[in-house]
């Protein structure tokens, strides 16, 4: 892998649990013996005691983007396979580890399936139990799955997971498309109604999570969600990895607890916050926002702007814009991409995004006149909440950050003036 992957959490644990980083505390590459040195096993809990409850209590939300407390899925999917549901029971649940991370300017999951598979394995087999799971899945790029058939063939209690090698596109890594992908070998969203906990994969309760959910899920069910809760903040517990790339002395990922100043995060990675103008959160779905006083939490209201100090990390991705980077020339390469990248499933996405990307793109080169800013905004309202998946209310919300957070930027180049000339579209790294 290019990039690096420090150990940096902020916070320690207890005497019952890795008192520094947790999600890597086995080391590089860790085979089995490295992380039950680390980690010992997970132990046998009693009829009395409830991985789901013990989720809700930890206050686990899911690491993919959406922040969803990782407990209420677990519930639905409990729910759902009782008996008397109207939905079929035949196999029971399904369970998937999604580790596609198409979001190019993340890697921290390749880091977790390199690094520490063995966690995310532990957190499928213990949900398995519970939940009398039918069909396990990991689902991940090619070359994340090789480290986790080497760690599946050390184990003998993981011999019914199955690996499933995902598609290299941004939208492969929305839950439906994975489960859309696991029964069509077509990575495409389905329709945003549908509940997968209630009727998934082959119309089965389906409980989709991150990878680096999973890995989280297996240290709540070895040392609680007391523990679990001595890192973080009350509202955001707990620890999560982050990708850095952008203007930084190297790309890296970084474990840090929720509610994590972003300043104190950037200066983990060796950036000083005076090289910074502002940092995208979150990956092309995320938001740009200035660092001073922001912190990472997805206690923070979806959506919402840095003016109350919070701001969700989404996909954890810090993608770091330095001074004399445009940061309209950087947002109309990401929208450029994301309309290459739909799923061509409704009109927004087919007709919005490219006019959108268009538009962006003729913003960021200085030309079209004062009327640009008007014709994005009503592009925006256009695209939001009509598309069949979350793709193009993403792009919305990145292009609403753009124009808030560089509106000095705006002014300039709708005078002709840009302090940097506008890159040819693509994807940013």
């Amino acid at each position: 892998m290019s990039a690096a992957t420090e150990i940096a959490a902020m916070q320690g644990g207890t005497a019952a649990g890795p008192a520094g980083p947790r999600l890597f505390a086995a080391g590089a590459a860790a085979g089995m013996a490295a992380h039950l040195a680390a980690y010992g096993e997970v132990p046998r809990h009693g009829r009395d005691w409830s991985l789901a409850e013990e989720l809700e209590a930890s206050g686990l939300t899911g690491r993919g983007g959406a922040g969803f407390g990782a407990w209420r899925k677990f519930a639905a999917v409990d729910h759902a396979r009782r008996p008397n549901r109207y939905v079929p029971r035949t196999g029971g649940p399904v369970l998937i580890a999604n580790g596609a991370e198409g979001e190019p300017l993340s890697f921290k999951d390749a880091s977790l399936l390199h690094n520490a598979p063995h966690l995310v394995i532990d957190g499928l087999v213990a949900a398995a139990a519970e939940l009398s799971a039918g069909s396990v899945f990991i689902y991940a790029g090619a070359a994340n799955l090789a480290p986790v058939a080497a760690a599946l063939a050390e184990r003998a209690d993981a011999r019914h997971i199955a690996l499933v090698e995902a598609p290299d596109t941004f939208v492969a890594g929305q839950a439906s498309a994975v489960v859309n992908f696991l029964e069509t070998g077509r990575a495409l969203p389905r329709d945003l109604a549908a509940r997968l906990a209630g009727s998934g994969f082959k119309g089965r309760p389906t409980l989709v999570h991150n990878v680096e959910t999973w890995a989280h899920t297996a240290l709540v069910a070895r040392y609680g969600a007391g523990w679990f809760r001595t890192a973080g903040t009350p509202e955001d517990p707990g620890t999560r990895l982050v990708s850095v790339t952008g203007n930084v002395p190297s790309e890296v990922v970084l474990e840090v607890p929720g509610g994590a100043p972003l300043d104190s995060v950037l200066a983990s990675a060796g950036v000083g916050s005076d090289a910074v103008s502002a940092v995208l959160v979150g990956g092309y779905h995320g938001r740009w926002v200035r660092p001073d006083g922001v912190v990472l939490s997805a206690a923070a209201a979806a959506g919402s702007t840095p003016a109350g100090g919070a701001v969700r990390p989404g996909a954890g991705v810090l993608h770091v814009l330095g001074h004399g980077r445009c940061g309209l020339a950087a947002t109309a390469a990401m929208v450029d991409y994301l309309a290459g990248q739909s799923a061509r499933q409704c009109g927004p996405c087919m007709f919005g995004l490219p006019a959108l990307a268009d538009v962006m793109g003729r913003l960021a080169a200085g030309t079209g006149g004062p009327g640009l800013v008007r014709e994005v905004e009503r592009l925006l309202a256009l695209v939001a909440g009509r598309g069949a998946c979350h793709h193009p209310d993403g792009t919305v919300q990145l292009v609403h950050s753009a124009l808030e957070t560089f509106a000095d930027d705006v002014r300039r180049h709708l005078a002709g003036q840009c302090q940097e000339a506008a890159p040819a579209g693509g994807a940013v790294r």
